[in-house]
């Protein structure tokens, strides 16, 4: 049964109401996009809070994904990972909720081959499945500006493109299990680039460069990336490392890709070696780390100088 609070619709059961399961930093933002917009939307969390925030955005509530699922044309999906999303979608209750012709979209950091498996699973009982993870942050989530990759069979992605075009730019991918490919590549990619962006740039300061000055020359040059452009200058030299993503997440991400290369062959030692720093640093800082603390961390644990 539905819970419902002043100033939110109750939508349990429309017909073509959207599900949207998990309202955290990045779910809550983008499924209240779905209410600003007039979509019919039923939010599901298992926090109470989270719950209580989407009502106070507009939108409908359910306390428990089983009622939010009841009737819904599409579930959008925003957690942890891929044992998250199968334990959510196994549920009895959610696996009798779930309609035949109901589209399923994954926006959660899943695993590829997961992916894969499980929309050969929910095909089977007559539901379709697409994979539309995000990058961008909670900021891009709040303005609606998020880079939405998006894979899945091309009469399912048609039903469901209004609704991703709701939370940023779309990027096909290709078939189901793509987009969350995509996603794990782009954050070993991009967590690849913090480390080397901070180790460099704490080299420069202890030569007695100025970072801020650095960064602004690398920018104008072949080095830049999203860690010079964005993360350092806004949240590690002010020192807030207040991005919105958790270090934990982003190593979990990075595993996701370097499983991906070693599957199909082609081992990222690279990348190995990135997730070993990572994991270091995982182990060392508070469990709610953002991930770019993986600067303050390196700048930490960095060696002493050596004598002149």
């Amino acid at each position: 049964m539905s819970e419902t609070h002043e100033g939110a619709e109750r939508t349990e059961g429309a017909a073509g109401h959207v599900a949207f399961v998990g309202l955290g930093r990045m779910g809550l933002p983008m499924a209240s996009q779905l209410v600003r917009a007039g979509v019919p939307t039923v939010g599901s969390d298992v926090g109470h809070a989270a719950r209580d925030a989407f009502a106070a955005a507009g939108g409908a509530v359910a306390d428990s994904a089983a009622a939010a699922v009841a009737g819904a044309a599409t579930v959008i999906l925003m957690l942890p990972d891929s044992g998250v999303v199968e334990s959510v979608l196994g549920a009895p209750q959610v696996a009798a909720a779930l309609r035949p012709g109901t589209t399923v979209v994954d926006m959660s950091s899943s695993e590829p081959a997961r992916t894969r498996a499980l929309a050969g699973q929910l095909a089977a009982a007559g539901v379709a499945m697409v994979d539309a993870p995000v990058s961008g942050g909670v900021a891009r989530a709040v303005t609606g500006e998020l880079a939405v990759m998006v894979g899945g069979q091309d009469a399912d992605v048609a039903r469901v493109e209004p609704l991703l075009k709701r939370f940023g730019t779309l990027f096909r991918s290709g078939g189901i299990g793509s987009g969350h490919a995509v996603k794990a590549l782009n954050n070993l990619m991009s967590a690849t680039h913090l480390l080397v962006t901070s180790e460099a740039l704490l080299a420069g300061r202890r030569f007695g460069l100025d970072p801020a000055r650095v960064l602004e020359i690398v920018n104008a040059s072949s080095g830049r990336s999203g860690s010079t452009e964005n993360k350092w200058p806004r949240f590690v030299l002010p020192g807030s490392y207040d991005s919105g993503f958790g270090l934990r997440l982003m190593l979990k991400d990075m595993r996701i890709a370097v499983a991906l290369a070693e599957q199909v062959g082609l081992p990222s030692r690279l990348g190995a070696d990135a997730v070993a720093v990572w994991a270091r640093a995982a182990e060392e800082l508070p469990a709610d780390a953002d991930h770019t603390e993986i600067a303050r961390w390196l700048d930490e644990h960095a060696p002493p100088p050596a004598a002149a």
